[in-house]
């Protein structure tokens, strides 16, 4: 799509020059010779690129940046200048220009001012698209689930998203970690900037410091720039450490420090850098067996272990099944243009599979549900096989205890833990009584 730009230039030539050349590369182009006629076009029309020389009859440039400014934030404003009047258009550019050119310039350097102003601008428009998606697809409610398990995990969710905390999301491979990580970064006062994700079972030992931390020119061979690290990019935002139980001691002395000082250093560097990060970390291992086999820092593990949010496998919460089924259903057919759904028999089918893989498990036998479906019904023949066949588990008195049990237990060891042991605070989030509060953490044997 053709990008409109409003050229404000009061030296004929000069203006024709700028038309001419803008148009020859595809622009739409509209020129003014003084500065009130840009101010009534501005207020008339939708620009994506404004180029205007500073002095000019009627309104100065500086006039224009700010209406425009004002108008559309997003627009670039590109100042001309002549070499005297350089301090103005480097008090433009601290006010909001893009960039500023000196006359007389070649008409290519400015072309090329013109695509990179346009493509910053395309680039920061996408981005504020895609932070409102995703902040509404990261919102809590859109996370799928009508159990207790999963209605406790919310209720700790939406406060936990509103503190500055570290979060540890504990929980089987599967079950929805980095879903939780994004819905406490895009719910959070941070949802402006990144979250950056690590996946620190997958980064070879040798490169994740390289990568968590950066380096230096010259620090090692093949080092030939300085490269910022994943803590530099996370300035500001947030960082997902997932899979952290799988971090070298060494790098977890590193982390550590990042927790405490808010400081690290870049490999080849003796200076500190200073960084605002929020830290997520996940993981599927058991950290206080990992800490006693020495596998695992202990500080590092209390650390981050300020808000621990436990996930429940699927198979503790099959009520959800069907309401996942219905959600994953209707994401993959507006994807792959169909309208399918699954039968009553398939999805009791599914009920009765335990699931190892979990939530991504189900999501995946879903997708090949719905790819290979013959018509409108997908029914218990065209699942996979091995759950097809899976018969239904008698689930016992006694074991429906111990997964309520296990929940309630998690959730008011989640709520201890954010009132930072306010007894008093913890039993009026979850509402009940302090004295029942007391009963219960007995009852579980939980050292509170």
């Amino acid at each position: 799509m053709s990008r409109s730009i409003l050229i404000v230039e009061d030296e004929k030539i000069l203006r024709i020059s700028l038309t001419d050349a803008l148009k020859a590369e595809g622009y739409i182009v509209f020129a003014v010779a003084d500065g009130n006629e840009a101010l009534a076009a501005l207020g008339e029309g939708d620009f994506s690129l404004v180029i205007t020389d500073i002095r000019l009859p009627g309104a100065s440039g500086v006039d224009i940046l700010r209406r425009s400014l004002a108008d559309s934030p997003l627009t670039p404003v590109i100042m001309m200048t002549a070499y005297g009047s350089i301090k103005d258009a480097v008090s433009a550019i601290r006010s909001g220009a893009f960039d500023y050119i000196t006359k007389p310039f070649d008409l290519d350097e400015l072309l090329v001012t013109v695509a990179k102003a346009l493509e910053v601008q395309s680039i920061t428009e996408e981005n504020i698209r895609l932070k409102k998606e995703l902040s509404s697809y990261y919102g809590a409610p859109n996370i799928i689930g009508e159990s207790k398990a999963m209605q406790a995990v919310f209720a700790l969710l939406g406060k936990v998203s509103r503190t500055e905390s570290t979060v540890l999301v504990l929980g089987e491979s599967g079950t929805g970690k980095e879903l939780i990580a994004s819905t406490v970064h895009y719910n959070s006062a941070r949802k402006d900037k990144a979250i950056i994700r690590v996946n620190c079972a997958a980064l070879p030992a040798e490169l994740i410091e390289s990568e968590l931390f950066g380096y230096e020119k010259g620090a090692f061979t093949g080092a030939g720039a300085r490269k910022p690290g994943r803590f530099d990019l996370a300035d500001g935002g947030t960082i997902f450490l997932d899979e952290i139980g799988d971090l070298p001691l060494l790098t977890q002395t590193k982390i550590l420090r990042v927790l405490e000082e808010r400081t690290f250093e870049r490999l080849g560097s003796t200076g500190s850098v200073k960084v605002d990060v929020r830290i997520i970390a996940a993981t599927n291992k058991d950290l206080v067996e990992e800490v006693k086999k020495g596998r695992f820092r202990e500080d590092l593990y209390y650390r981050l272990n300020v808000i621990p949010v436990v996930l429940p496998p699927l198979r503790k919460r099959k009520e959800d099944i069907p309401l996942l089924v219905d959600a994953f259903t209707r994401r993959l057919g507006d994807r792959m243009g169909t309208n399918v759904k699954f039968s009553a028999e398939a999805i009791q089918a599914l009920m009765n599979y335990h699931f190892p893989g979990n939530v991504r498990e189900l999501l995946n036998v879903v997708e090949r549900c719905i790819a290979l479906a013959n018509d409108k019904s997908i029914r218990l023949s065209e699942l996979p096989s091995h759950i097809a066949k899976t018969r239904p588990v008698k689930t016992s008195l006694a074991s429906l205890q111990e997964i309520t049990a296990e929940a309630e237990r998690n959730h008011i060891v989640s709520i201890v833990q954010l009132t930072k042991g306010n007894r008093s605070k913890a039993a009026e989030i979850l509402g009940i009584s302090r004295k029942t509060l007391w009963e219960k953490i007995n009852a579980h044997h939980l050292d509170l």
